[in-house]
C-alpha cells in the first residue's frame, strides 16, 4: 500500500515540509531508513540519524528545529511519539481490512455461523454451535472449540487455542499459541497419597477490548467463570488459573502468575514474574514489582509492592538498605562482644 507524504500529513493533523506528493509504503527506524520509507524521530538521542537518513519522511515534534541541513520531508505533529503510534495503529487496520475470506483446508460446523467480512485460515477449526461476530479473523491453524462466542472485530492469530464454552468480546487480540478455556489445576489429595482430578466445568469470559499474549494461558472455571474484564491487557507466558478475576484495564508483563480463585482489581499493573497466591483479593490501582510474591490480601489502592513478600514500597527500600549493610553490622557486633 502507498500513501503520499500529504495524505499521511492529514492522517495526523500535521504540517509537510517538503515535498507532500513524495510517495511512501513502509514504516522504518530513523537509523535504518530508505527511500519509501517514513519514520519519527522523538527522541534527542536519535537526532543525528535524521541528517543520516535516506527515509522519504520523518514524522518530528513542532518544536523541532534542525542543526543541520536535511535531504527528507518532515511532518511536523504535536507529539512525534504518539503520532507514529497513530500510523502504526492505521497501517495494521489497514492490513486487517485486507484479510477476508476463507483457506482452505478449513472447517467450520454447520451449526456454526459467522458474520460477514470474517477470515478463515488454513487448517483452522471451529466446532459446534459456535457464534462469531462480524469482521472476526481467525488465523491458520486455530482451534475454536464447541459453543465458543467471539464478538466483531476480535482477531485470533495463528496457533491460538479458544476451549469450549468461552466467551471473547469484541474488539480483542488473542496472539499466537494462547490457550484459553483448558481445565484448571484442581487436584483432590486422595488417603494413599494419589490425587484425584476435579472437573472443571466453568468457562472464560473475556470483556471488550482485550489483548492476550503469545504463549499465554487462562484456566477455565471450576464453576461459574474465570473473567478478564474490559481493556485488561496480558502479556506473553502468563499464567492465570482457574476462577481469578482481572479488572478493568489491569496490565500484566510476562511470565506473572496468579493462583485460582484471586481477583485482581482494575488499573493494576503486574511486572513480569510476579507470582500472586490464591484465594485473594488486590484493590484497585495497586502496582506489584517483578518477581514479586504476594501471599495475603491487599486491601490499599494505589500501594506500590515489592520483594519477594510484597511489601510496600518505601518499607522495602529501607529494610533493603540494611540487608546490603547485614555484613559490616555483624562484624561492629563481633568487636563489641570482643570488648570487656
Amino acid at each position: 500500500m502507498e500513501f503520499t507524504i500529504g495524505q499521511i500529513a492529514s492522517l495526523l493533523k500535521g504540517k509537510v515540509e517538503g515535498n507532500p506528493d513524495l510517495k511512501v509504503s513502509r514504516l522504518d527506524k530513523i537509523q535504518e531508513g530508505q527511500p519509501g520509507g517514513i519514520s519519527f524521530l522523538a527522541n534527542e538521542k536519535y537526532e543525528p540519524y535524521l541528517y543520516q537518513t535516506a527515509a522519504s519522511a520523518v514524522i518530528v515534534s513542532e518544536e523541532f528545529r534542525p542543526s543541520k541541513s536535511i535531504s527528507t520531508s518532515l511532518i511536523r505533529v504535536k507529539d512525534p511519539y504518539l503520532g507514529f503510534t497513530q500510523l502504526l495503529e492505521a497501517y495494521a487496520e489497514f492490513n486487517k481490512a485486507a484479510l477476508v475470506g476463507v483457506e482452505q483446508p478449513s472447517f467450520i460446523d454447520e451449526s456454526s455461523s459467522i458474520g460477514s467480512n470474517a477470515y478463515r485460515g488454513a487448517f483452522s477449526y471451529i466446532g459446534k454451535n459456535c457464534s462469531l461476530g462480524q469482521n472476526v479473523k481467525i488465523h491458520p491453524q486455530v482451534y475454536i472449540g464447541d459453543r465458543v462466542k467471539i464478538g466483531d472485530n476480535t482477531i485470533i492469530h495463528a496457533g491460538a487455542k479458544i476451549c469450549a464454552d468461552t466467551q471473547v468480546g469484541a474488539n480483542c487480540e488473542i496472539l499466537p499459541g494462547a490457550v484459553i478455556g483448558s481445565d484448571g489445576f484442581g487436584f483432590a489429595p486422595q488417603e494413599d497419597g494419589t490425587y484425584k482430578a476435579i472437573p472443571q466445568l466453568g468457562n472464560v469470559i473475556i470483556e471488550d477490548q482485550v489483548s492476550i499474549g503469545a504463549n499465554t494461558t487462562i484456566d477455565c472455571a471450576t464453576m461459574g467463570s474465570t473473567i478478564i474484564k474490559k481493556g485488561a491487557k496480558i502479556d506473553n507466558q502468563v499464567q492465570i488459573a482457574h476462577n481469578v478475576i482481572i479488572g478493568e484495564n489491569t496490565v500484566i508483563a510476562a511470565q506473572a502468575g496468579i493462583s485460582g480463585s484471586t481477583e485482581i482489581g482494575k488499573n493494576c499493573i503486574i511486572a513480569g514474574k510476579a507470582g500472586i497466591v490464591g484465594h485473594i483479593k488486590i484493590a484497585d490501582q495497586t502496582t506489584i514489582g517483578a518477581n514479586t510474591g504476594i501471599s495475603k490480601s491487599i486491601k490499599k489502592s494505589g500501594e506500590t509492592l515489592l520483594g519477594y513478600m510484597g511489601m510496600e514500597m518505601k518499607s522495602f527500600l529501607k529494610s533493603y538498605s540494611i540487608f546490603k549493610n547485614l555484613e559490616r553490622l555483624e562484624n561492629r557486633i563481633r568487636e563489641l562482644e570482643k570488648k570487656p
